[in-house]
């Protein structure tokens, strides 16, 4: 049975999570069914006398309880079967926190979601401060709330502020964190965490034996005491009210209320404050079974799969890639640094090579400000970024390289310079070395054609900014080996990346279908349209940013020298519209110049530039085209684009298509995807309006053959092109 409890001599209860199979614990239904076991039976001991106290454990050092099953949560057909688990939850739980004895949850590792609500109903919560433990309610990136207890117990725990911060972030607090907020009593040090958990929960029970075994006690909590304004707004029903106002309004601001979930949290709060624990779990109940049969909810569960495949690809057990003890980058500008420090990150020793002593100092400058950044937003703590600082070497020769487990080159968009730097590279790494190009849009097989091994050659193309963008694109050239391959996915996955493997082609995957999208909006630009509102439609479709302040983000000399690759690869159809090579012609740079359609102060976008209509020359454009126009201009030339990567095998599978474009160019996660978007509208209705836009638009729009066949035939992208 998992978990298992086992009552000592002295009366402390173990009760142990440990699956037999997965790397981390999960609340799945077996798992579900003995712990109400468990409970039951510790009810009985602590009735008979026999059990004290009870501490809850992972016998994985790396793993609580990672949440529960996402699978149980896209099962959910109809709303009252989403309530009804929810209800079940609730009630298990609450069971636990019945228990007549003190009951402390020892944290070490991953505890998210129903782990983490599980560990709000014990008495109490200590935590090992190792970093690989995490706490915290990632439900709402799924579309639901917590739903076991957790939205009604969490603010009575740690404020109703903090509660709304990791409820609506869905982002988890490191142990010092949760140990400052009041998420957990204590914060004990890794070493011997089990023992010094055990310690915490005999000192209960001694407490317990003073008092002549009296009712449960408070009396080991951290007492934290909250300022006068955290008091006025946490615990005054006018504070509270305009806590839930305000954060009302940042949801709705942010999300544009495309995302039902954090305002569902709010109205929960909102309209729970002052009832019953009961009544209030009976909200939260019926919020779950809302959320779990939205649309909304299915498409986030079906990225969420995506990426969990992704992660889990032959690389991660079992497969042949090579451990990476260290690691070399060549090319240390502020992409190199950002790279290195992303190795760094993950104790994994760098060394940054350039010709320039300004540009190693660059490098190595922008690796420090990268890990001051994590230092201030207390992602780690002062001492802990210098130890990763000093994995961070640099230099002009090759010193340190040749140890390197894999090389990425980071130099100039420049062919011939990066085959002279891998001929180099060849003369000094050891014959196990694996190296990579993180080449945008060069041919990784034209690289790999000056080496005499080139199946130890890929590409492993990182997006900007590195520390924040969360896909690495994979690159597998005609003669890589799978050995490679697996290397540099797995190490992908070590860096907290989500990898897809994508053939060598132009522009590979996101920038293939991108370059259409970028390019279609300069021919909008061309006819007239209205820059801004042609960037507000794309807003109001869900993007994070527009197409035009997309461009300037990547650059304006970038996207003028890819869209001319592109045209050159793929012919008249991606043929650069006259504004964008107009504007490539000046010396408007984009974000990184401080002008391009926006102007930019210190790197922080300012205002419109309207002067950029006539550097395009074009007249200053009135034209405020319709949403719904400017989105199927942008939308159709992406899935028809995508449709002929698919049928060109450049990745396996649509869900590859739609990882990509949703991690690597902020695609809506609610619509599931760019192919997941077009099968929800339906292929046929996408052909048709692909049909009437080549008409008039000419062979830009010419629907791809993929395309037609599956909007006459009525399959969809998910359904014939599934992958593995």
């Amino acid at each position: 049975m998992n978990p298992r409890l086992r009552v000592g001599a002295d009366g402390l209860g173990r009760l142990v999570f440990d699956d037999p199979v997965r790397a981390h614990n999960i609340l799945d239904a077996d798992t579900f069914r003995g712990l109400d076991e468990a409970v039951g039976l510790a009810a009985s001991e602590a009735a008979s006398g026999r059990l004290r106290a009870l501490a809850i454990l992972s016998a994985k050092p790396r793993s609580f309880i990672a949440g529960a099953d996402v699978d149980a949560i896209a099962s959910i057909a109809d709303a009252q079967a989403g309530e009804q688990a929810s209800r079940r939850g609730q009630a298990l739980f609450a069971r636990l926190g019945a228990l007549p004895v003190p009951v402390v949850a020892a944290v070490r590792g991953l505890c998210l979601g129903g782990g983490a609500e599980l560990a709000l109903a014990c008495d109490f919560r200590v935590a090992s401060d190792d970093e690989a433990t995490r706490i915290g309610f990632p439900e709402v990136s799924l579309g639901i709330l917590p739903g076991w207890g957790g939205t009604t117990r969490l603010p009575g725990l740690v404020g109703l502020r903090a509660a709304l911060e990791l409820m609506l972030s869905g982002k988890p607090a490191s142990a010092s964190k949760a140990g400052r907020t009041g998420l957990v009593d204590r914060v004990l040090p890794a070493a011997q965490f089990e023992d010094r958990a055990l310690a915490f929960v005999r000192d209960l029970m001694a407490g317990e034996d003073s008092r002549g075994g009296g009712a449960r006690t408070a009396g080991a909590r951290s007492r934290r005491r909250r300022g006068l304004g955290a008091r006025l707004l946490d615990g005054t029903p006018l504070g509270r009210a305009l806590v839930l106002a305000m954060a009302r309004r940042q949801v709705a601001r942010r999300t544009g209320g495309r995302y039902p979930a954090p305002l569902k949290i709010v109205e929960v709060l909102r309209r729970g404050a002052g009832r019953s624990m009961q009544k209030r779990f009976e909200m939260e109940a019926r919020a779950v079974g809302e959320l779990a049969t939205s649309r909304v909810c299915k498409n986030l569960i079906l990225l969420f799969r995506m990426r969990e495949r992704a992660r889990k690809g032959p690389w991660s057990e079992g497969g042949v890639a090579a451990p990476v003890e260290r690691a070399a980058v060549i090319g240390a500008g502020v992409m190199g640094g950002a790279v290195a420090q992303s190795l760094a990150y993950r104790d994994i020793p760098v060394r940054l090579k350039d010709v320039a002593h300004e540009a190693v100092a660059t490098g190595l400058a922008a690796s420090r400000s990268l890990f001051n950044e994590a230092v201030s937003r207390r992602r780690l703590r002062r001492r802990e970024a210098e130890r990763k600082m000093g994995l961070v070497s640099g230099g002009l020769d090759y010193a340190g390289v040749g140890r390197a487990d894999v090389v990425i080159e980071a130099v100039v968009e420049r062919m011939d310079v990066k085959r002279a730097v891998f001929g180099e590279l060849e003369e000094v790494v050891g014959p196990r070395a694996v190296l990579a190009t993180n080449t945008s849009s060069l041919s990784v097989d034209e690289m790999a054609a000056a080496l005499d091994h080139p199946e130890r050659f890929a590409g492993m193309h990182f997006f900007n900014p590195v520390h924040r963008m969360p896909l690495v694109e994979v690159v597998r050239g005609a003669r890589t080996s799978e050995a490679t391959l697996e290397t540099i996915a797995a190490l992908a996955v070590r860096l907290g990346k989500t990898p897809v493997v994508a053939a060598d082609g132009p522009g590979f995957l996101v920038n293939r279908i991108l370059a259409p999208y970028l390019n279609e909006a300069g021919h909008l630009l061309d006819e007239g349209w209205d820059a801004r509102a042609v960037d507000a439609a794309w807003r109001a479709f869900g993007a994070p940013m527009g197409p035009f302040r997309l461009i300037d983000e990547v650059g304006i000399d970038v996207v003028r020298h890819a869209g001319e690759a592109m045209a050159t690869a793929l012919g008249d159809r991606m043929a650069p519209a006259p504004a964008l090579v107009a504007l490539g012609r000046t010396n408007r740079l984009g974000r990184k110049g401080g002008r391009g359609f926006y102007l930019y102060r210190d790197g922080k976008q300012r205002k419109f530039d309207l002067s950029v209509y006539e550097d395009a020359g074009l007249r200053r454009s009135r034209a405020a085209p319709k949403p719904k126009q400017v989105q199927d201009r942008l939308v159709l030339a992406m899935i028809n684009e995508a449709a002929r990567v698919l049928d060109e095998e450049i990745v396996a599978s649509a869900a590859d298509v739609d990882l990509g474009m949703v991690m690597g160019t902020g695609f809506p996660p609610f619509r599931g995807g760019l192919l997941k978007y077009a099968d929800d509208r339906g292929l046929a209705a996408v052909l048709s309006a692909s049909a009437a836009l080549h008409e008039r638009l000419g062979d830009r729009y010419a629907p791809s053959p993929v395309l037609r066949r599956l909007g006459e035939s009525g399959e969809t992208f998910h359904g014939v092109f599934a992958g593995r």
